[in-house]
């Protein structure tokens, strides 16, 4: 039973995943979508079913949720450094999409890494989510500036009191929904050829390639994704120290899938790994 369920699985995500010109038949039905959904959830849930994991999967082009185990994904939670290229948007839009360039020291700036990340630009602050280059970058910025560019894609506003280092996603004054969230990394890549947006997607491409969800395509072997990690502070009820959190387009080029990943009481870093073994699935 279980090979018969894997091998309807590869053949599934087959017919799903393929290049264009094996697509070109008919539109898929709803019970053929319903089949994905169901078979793709089952295995997913199959094989990663730790309860320390929470896992939405949406078709990118539709934004239709395929599959979830994600207690109340509607509810808005700390999210961390997921928040960080709807700041940026915010900040480009009061400063006409000029983006500083800085050098992070480390701890002695305010990064998460302590021997810092040295030279960085808005590509490479994406790419190695830099705290210190983000704590620069929204120093001027106040809960309404930020709302704007939270409204523009779906989100939760901020806390009115929110400013500064909040609105980067460091601490718990800007909560968002995981769902709302992950629809927003969708329609930033509908968006890619806005001002600033091109430059955060590429940061995306170097996050999943050498920054810290590099385990996203170390995962991979045919094809890449883009990537963006966050850590949060713990909103489960076994409280940690904090939560880590992933989210993937898959494949980079044309995005077929997103996958928003939660691991419990890990950093991003460590929850990137766990979105790479789900998208190798895919490959599979």
């Amino acid at each position: 039973m279980v090979a018969l369920t894997h091998i309807t699985t590869a053949l599934v995500l087959l017919s799903y995943l393929a290049p264009a010109f094996v697509r070109s038949q008919p539109p898929a039905t709803s019970s053929s979508d319903s089949l994905f959904s169901q078979t793709i959830a089952e295995s997913l849930d199959h094989e990663f079913s730790s309860p320390a994991i929470s896992f939405l999967l949406l078709d990118a082009r539709s934004g239709r949720v395929l599959a979830s185990r994600w207690e109340h994904p509607e509810t808005p939670i700390p999210l961390g450094s997921l928040s960080k290229p709807f700041a940026a948007l915010a900040y480009g839009e009061h400063h006409d999409f000029h983006f500083p360039d800085h050098t992070c020291r480390g701890s002695a700036s305010g990064c998460w890494r302590p021997g810092g990340h040295g030279s960085v630009s808005l590509t490479s602050a994406i790419a190695f989510s830099c705290n210190s280059y983000f704590r620069v970058l929204s120093a001027g910025l106040n809960a309404a500036e930020v709302s704007a560019t939270a409204s523009r894609f779906g989100l939760e506003p901020p806390d009115r009191s929110a400013s500064g280092a909040a609105l980067a996603g460091m601490g718990a004054r800007w909560r968002m929904s995981p769902l709302r969230m992950a629809e927003a990394y969708n329609e930033l890549f509908r968006e890619r050829r806005q001002p600033a947006v091109g430059q955060i997607l590429d940061g995306m491409a170097e996050s999943a390639s050498h920054g810290t969800a590099a385990e996203v395509d170390r995962a991979l072997k045919i094809t890449t994704a883009l990537a963006k990690t966050g850590t949060a502070p713990c909103t489960h009820h076994q409280h940690s120290p904090g939560d880590g959190f992933s989210i993937a387009l898959f494949p980079a080029d044309s995005p077929r899938v997103l996958l928003m990943v939660r691991v419990h009481g890990v950093p991003g870093a460590v929850a990137a790994k766990t979105a790479g073994e789900m998208l190798r699935r895919f490959e599979n």
